[in-house]
């Protein structure tokens, strides 16, 4: 058994959260009984490794406290994603000039405040946090990976954030429309009307992002726009951050046609899972494509998520593997 001893009482009280939620969520991280008697906090293992990531991870959240950073779930979660060595990124999660390594006193510097939001979006991987920091140095981001990576909610976060501080005027939302038996001529409405089903997990992220009435007033003031990846031709998007979704059903000439759209300080951040391609069998998708011949440009950072970078049920995980291995 390991213990620390903290002499900071309302220190200890935040670290233990309400109700000890937040050593309920330490003990499940590392597989082992974390107790509180008194002002010690200790974990029943005998493993010496889960022993020192647990006073690691204590160290990291009282220092990250003291700085200023509220003791909740999703930063116990990335601090242990940090500090977790099989969360190492392996060759190929992030390329371009992109090709950095995380310490441990920037891995938070990733995290993304949005203002008017309702919290801070912290990383909850490595994966994840090389993504984050791919955005912040980069104005072409393209992240692939499986369902529930956060490739997706990582882009809007960023998007929302660089919109709601003013870094950019507009946010354009846009993705092919490739769906098996339906397009978008069978669907009621107007043009934006027919194309919301579509960008819906975008929606999605966003509601959890910002209250509603402020996407409602985005959307009002044009601020936040709606569009088929086959009304882009002919535009130039400047002083915009611009999320292409589901960018493994384009076609090469799609993605070559968004990608020279790009204006002045345009950031762009295109999403996709090469495992989910809807084209016909004889087309070649145009991310895959994309990736292949950009890889090599330093201005381009290319962030590939896998299994380890899955944060939403541990369920999908070991779906995603199984698949994997098949």
């Amino acid at each position: 058994m390991e213990s620390i001893v903290l002499d900071d009482t309302e220190l200890l009280a935040e670290l233990c959260g309400a109700n000890d939620y937040n050593l309920a969520v330490i003990s499940d991280l590392l597989g082992a009984k974390v107790h509180c008697i008194g002002n010690e906090l200790s974990i029943s293992t005998e493993s010496g490794e889960k022993q020192e990531l647990f006073l690691s991870l204590v160290q990291a959240m009282t220092r990250s406290m003291e700085g200023g950073l509220p003791a909740t779930p999703d930063l116990i979660i990335a601090l242990h994603a940090e500090l977790t060595p099989l969360g190492l990124p392996s060759a190929g999660r992030g390329t371009g000039n992109g090709e950095f390594e995380l310490t441990c006193d920037d891995f938070l510097e990733t995290c993304v405040q949005i203002p008017g939001g309702y919290a801070k979006i912290y990383p909850r991987s490595k994966g994840q946090s090389l993504y984050l920091k791919g955005l912040a140095t980069h104005d072409l981001v393209i992240s692939v990976g499986p369902a529930g990576t956060g490739k997706t909610f990582l882009a809007m976060s960023w998007a929302l954030k660089e919109l709601m501080g003013k870094s950019r005027r507009k946010l354009v939302l846009t993705r092919p429309i490739v769906e098996a038996g339906e397009n978008l001529g069978f669907l009621p409405g107007d043009l934006v009307q027919k194309i919301n089903p579509y960008l819906r997990p975008l929606y999605d992220a966003m509601e959890l992002l910002l209250p509603f009435d402020t996407i409602s007033r985005l959307e009002e003031s044009r601020a936040i726009e709606v569009a088929p990846l086959a009304y882009m031709r002919g535009r130039n998007l400047s002083n915009c951050i611009v999320i292409l979704d589901e960018a493994q059903n384009t076609t090469k000439e799609q993605m070559k046609m968004f990608l020279t759209r790009l204006g002045e300080n345009t950031k762009a951040i295109v999403t996709g899972d090469i495992t989910q391609i809807d084209l016909p069998r004889k087309s070649e998708s145009g991310l895959i494509h994309a990736i292949q011949i950009l890889s090599g440009i330093d201005d381009i950072f290319i962030s590939h998520l896998d299994a380890r970078d899955v944060v939403r049920s541990p369920l999908v995980k070991k779906i995603i593997e199984a698949y994997e291995n098949e």
